[in-house]
């Protein structure tokens, strides 16, 4: 069959880490499937277009998968050049996919909706299924982080088009858990007044790659004395190093760590991002030895890394969007690992205590991190060994390969 995945960001993992697309297609085209995936031209978080002529869109074919960039805007940050970015994709994506073969499939991802809802416009067309994937809880994502006031008249607008967009799919596939509990909490459920048959929606979540996970850790050995060091327990996070994620807070934890005397204790931080300079500053100025900021590694070197954590850790900051679950890209590299996981926070369907993978907790404070990190570094080792184990089963359950499967059956095909 010929099938289409239509997601704004999904450009090749080497610009863009976004794994899910690519795994899919690698996965759905494995099967005997013909698959084209659509994105804009530009590259999320980076100052980078992929068309940098006037042509209106550009074919590549990267790991044996066909993508095809549709010419947008450039744009910094999240100010109107980004907004018009989002809104001129869709159109244009309409001129473009006409010239390619007619699909039997639609894929269309919510990041953004408005190209989503274009997704299930063209599916509409060409008399095809059209599956929405709700990657984000938009926009309610907005007033959980607080960018908008519950009380703002254009919500109930916007709610409308969400809304619209679900009813229009032929099936809605969740990334997180609780997509079901969203629906019935805001009276769209068929039944009790709403317009939407539970019977079409899914819960497919974020996953990992094993076959790739695995070649990569063999292909890709990551020289790093720090992880190599026999006498010492390394606690790894992998991820960016923004001021949304929060991380002051392990800079507080390696601070007091070294009060408590806990030298053999090292957390070590892969990563970039727009807060990494003035944390790595402010742990020089507290004369830290025990964090060490690393810098960003190729996402090749992610398995090398962590198969050598003796802890990975899991932190973000809250929110009350989480009652619906979450679905962190990292949390299954992780797992993949067979590493023990320590979370800051326990979310809805927490995967790491239904595996027992490790441990979900409240963790509001560099003392209660401490607290729990120490536990793990005191532990005795066989049991450490058994929460990698659980672990690596997860990854096992939330392989792309298994949930590809998933994936074509929601399709009909």
């Amino acid at each position: 069959m010929q099938i289409w995945l239509i997601n704004h960001y999904a450009v090749p993992t080497r610009y863009y880490p976004l794994a899910r697309p690519a795994a899919f297609a690698k996965y759905l085209m494995r099967a005997g499937h013909e698959v084209t995936i659509f994105a804009a031209s530009t590259v999320h978080n980076a100052r980078l277009n992929l068309i940098t002529d006037g042509s209106l869109y550009k074919e590549d074919t990267v790991d044996g998968i066909h993508y095809v960039y549709v010419r947008d805007i450039d744009y910094a940050g999240n100010g109107i050049s980004r907004i018009l970015n989002m809104l001129l994709f869709p159109p244009r994506l309409g001129r473009v996919c006409g010239r390619f073969p007619r699909p039997d499939v639609i894929l269309s991802v919510s990041a953004t909706p408005m190209a989503c809802m274009k997704g299930l416009k063209l599916a509409k067309k060409y008399g095809c299924r059209g599956v929405a994937e709700i990657a984000d809880l938009w926009p309610e994502s907005f007033v959980a982080y607080g960018l908008v006031n519950p009380r703002n008249p254009l919500l109930k607008l916007l709610y409308a088009y969400e809304k619209r967009l679900y009813t229009s799919a032929s099936a809605i596939v969740f990334t997180m858990e609780g997509g079901r509990d969203y629906i019935a909490g805001k009276g769209w459920e068929a039944g009790r007044g709403g317009p939407l048959d539970m019977g079409k929606v899914y819960h497919i979540n974020n996953g990992v790659d094993l076959e790739a996970f695995d070649g990569d850790r063999e292909r890709y050995a990551f020289a790093d004395p720090d992880l190599d060091a026999p006498d010492t327990f390394k606690v790894v996070y992998t991820g960016a190093i923004r001021k949304a994620n929060d991380l002051s807070v392990l800079v507080d934890t390696a601070e007091t760590l070294q009060r408590l005397g806990r030298d053999r204790i090292v957390l070590l931080l892969y990563g970039d991002g727009d807060e990494r300079a003035a944390l790595e500053q402010e742990a020089g100025r507290r004369s830290l030895r025990n964090i060490v900021f690393k810098g960003k590694v190729d996402k090749h070197a992610i398995p090398s890394v962590l198969s050598r954590a003796d802890l990975c850790l899991l932190h973000w900051k809250p929110t009350p969007i989480e009652k619906y679950g979450m679905s962190m890209n990292k949390q299954f590299d992780y797992f993949a690992s067979g590493k023990p996981i320590l979370a800051n926070a326990k979310t809805a369907y927490d995967l790491i205590g239904r595996y027992a993978g490790g441990s979900a907790q409240s963790l509001p404070d560099a003392d209660a991190y401490a607290a729990a990190i120490c536990r793990f570094a005191d532990m005795d080792a066989g049991k450490r060994q058994e929460y990698g184990r659980n672990a690596r089963k997860a990854a096992e359950d939330y392989d792309f390969a298994k949930l590809t499967e998933k994936l074509m059956r929601v399709m009909g095909i």
